[in-house]
């Protein structure tokens, strides 16, 4: 059925029509050569439909959109202003100047803060007492950084997820965010929020864990137990979802560097490298565990049409994935096992 608009040549049954013959067509629809292009000009198009839209690009994987980490990002920078203010260098400066009295308390008090002119109450301790640029350590004591005595003999295990929203310093703070925006933003969008926060505090935790254990004379503070965390499941996510990467090798070998480079930061004065350590161990296991992925061949045979042959039935993980899967998780539940073990002996 010619649609409407288009000019219809209906040609007569010449071998079963009793000797009749076609019917000639008329001058108004006589063919004209390659070079004629009618009334209309060489340009016009007779009733052509547009060209059909191209076909969506095919994603095997979900992407999301990342807001779990710059909610991150805004609550640590948040804390430390917080911090910053409930710090109060210069009262605290002034205080204990007219506390030693005449002219060693004006000087102490004179070198006590650094930028108070310019920050007022939020005026930075000396860099003599704090080289990251920051608050005391009484300060980040009492807004709830950890150390072992107080979980150990004042039962304040809420210190081993508190001091991961802490920092030091300007610079210590600068530097964890900036790595968690450029990692944990690749990851949010390829993984989703779920499984990324839960990653993240638990590797947070994991990193306070070994602090608490190692460094019982110090402090500790900071996001950095989490971000290799982090840097410990995209390890475990290379390892486990192997199959799927193209330059292999490559992936290998750059993120192997990033992390020796994050570690060797450890041997700077003034930061927790056994944090660093408990944090990584704590992401890979937890990697194996809630970053494995489905193998291509399944999702391409979820994804073909209906009733066009794909082969045999694809098993959506190969058999190394459930093997990772199911060490990892007895490692993981063992280890929080133990750590539950030893806390209640050792408040005891």
């Amino acid at each position: 059925m010619p649609r409407r608009g288009e000019t219809a040549v209906v040609p007569i049954d010449v071998d079963g029509g009793g000797g009749r013959q076609e019917r000639p067509k008329s001058p108004r629809h006589r063919s004209h050569g390659p070079g004629h292009h009618g009334r209309h000009g060489p340009n016009h198009q007779h009733r052509s439909r547009p060209p059909p839209p191209p076909p969506p690009e095919f994603r095997p994987f979900r992407r999301w959109f990342p807001f779990l980490v710059p909610l991150f990002i805004v609550a640590n920078i948040v804390l430390f202003v917080l911090t910053m203010y409930e710090n109060d260098c210069p009262a605290r400066a002034a205080a204990a100047g007219s506390a030693i009295g005449g002219s060693i308390g004006e000087s102490a008090t004179a070198q006590g803060c650094w930028l108070t002119p310019e920050l007022g109450r939020f005026a930075f301790q000396s860099l003599k007492e704090n080289p990251l640029v920051g608050p005391s350590s009484a300060t980040l004591l009492k807004m709830g950084a950890l150390e072992t005595s107080k979980v150990t003999q004042d039962h304040e295990g809420w210190r081993l997820i508190t001091c991961i929203w802490l920092h030091a310093g300007v610079v210590h703070i600068l530097a964890n965010m900036l790595s968690l925006l450029l990692i944990g933003i690749r990851l949010e969008k390829e993984f989703g929020f779920m499984r990324i926060g839960t990653l993240y505090v638990i590797s947070g935790v994991g990193g306070s864990l070994m602090s608490a254990l190692f460094m019982v004379s110090n402090i500790s503070v900071g996001a950095s137990g989490a971000l290799f965390g982090l840097l410990g499941s995209m390890l475990s996510e290379l390892i486990t979802n192997w199959t799927i990467y193209e330059n292999k090798v490559a992936a290998l070998l750059t993120l192997v560097m990033i992390i020796a480079l994050n570690l060797a930061v450890g041997i700077l004065p003034h930061v927790d490298n056994f944090a660093h350590l408990g944090g990584f161990v704590s992401g890979f296991f937890l990697g194996f565990v809630l970053l494995m992925r489905p193998q291509f061949g399944y999702i391409n045979q979820k994804n073909s049409p209906l009733g066009f042959p794909m082969g045999a039935t694809k098993s959506k993980y190969k058999t190394y994935q459930i093997i990772l899967w199911v060490i990892a998780t007895v490692i993981v539940i063992s280890v929080h096992h133990w750590v539950g073990i030893t806390t209640e002996r050792v408040q005891c």
